[in-house]
């Protein structure tokens, strides 16, 4: 029990670090942050209309996340295949390239030198880019919580599943899904926050237009750099409240969905 508890006192010295300069760097912005311009800022026009756009878009993103990475997720969790490692690295490797190079090669693809003109569809200056640059930078945070829970599921039970006379899809829904729901929650918000923070890829791709592509992140920039660096200090804080508040409400969810499985 000693040996234990000195072990717990060292992790914990260890940990102090790391946890006071998280805590240290939340806490600078909000020292820096007065109630009545933080009040201020947040309900300019402005600051409205990025934030609706930041949620509209985010939104949207992360459904286009589950609805074309719940297939990957499950090939690379069950499937063989030949070039399977190939195509865990391509899911991957948004998270290793730089925001900025990500908006480049997406402005490459889809501008006027690329296949845009071809298909009749120029996202650039529209909400359209992004949410596909939302898409890219943030579908892998899903992907990869999804696989991770479509491995937990026992091959038995699917195949007691199919054995009783389910097809394939009720299996999916009625026996993997629940089972890899806590992990497609978690997957499901840490897409959807990585999309709200989004801004190298997004202002590199689809620009910096107010009301059109200024998101929340994109807003906090031109603050910072046209108006007075307190206004921009709010709205970071503001965003600082946003992604605290959906990460939180995400655990309480998790605990509950943990209680009723």
């Amino acid at each position: 029990m000693i040996t234990r508890r000195r072990t717990l006192i060292l992790v914990m010295l260890l940990c102090a670090p790391f946890l006071i300069f998280l805590l240290g760097t939340v806490g600078g912005l909000f020292r820096n942050v007065e109630i009545a311009l933080f009040c201020g800022s947040v309900s300019c026009p402005k600051v409205i209309s990025a934030l609706h756009l930041s949620f509209y878009t985010t939104i949207i993103s992360t459904f286009w996340a589950v609805l074309l990475g719940t297939p990957i997720a499950y090939l690379l969790a069950h499937g063989r295949f030949r070039g399977k490692e190939i195509l865990d690295t391509m899911v991957d490797f948004p998270l290793v390239l730089p925001p900025s190079a990500a908006g480049i090669a997406l402005l490459l693809t889809f501008g006027s030198n690329g296949i845009g003109p071809y298909i009749h569809f120029r996202p650039i200056g529209t909400a359209a880019a992004v949410i596909l640059a939302q898409l890219f930078v943030a579908s892998p945070f899903y992907i990869k919580q999804a696989r991770s829970g479509f491995e937990s599921v026992s091959t038995n039970l699917k195949l007691a599943s199919t054995t009783l006379g389910a097809s394939a899809w009720r299996t999916f829904f009625k026996v993997t899904v629940p089972i890899s729901k806590r992990s497609l929650i978690a997957g499901t918000t840490m897409t959807w926050a990585r999309a709200l923070g989004e801004f190298g890829a997004t202002i590199t791709f689809a620009g910096a237009f107010e009301g059109k592509t200024e998101t929340m992140p994109i807003a906090i920039y031109t603050a910072l750099t046209s108006d007075p660096p307190a206004a921009s200090f709010a709205l970071a804080a503001a965003l600082v409240v946003i992604s605290f508040v959906v990460l939180v409400s995400a655990k309480l969810l998790l605990g509950r969905s943990a209680v009723t499985s």
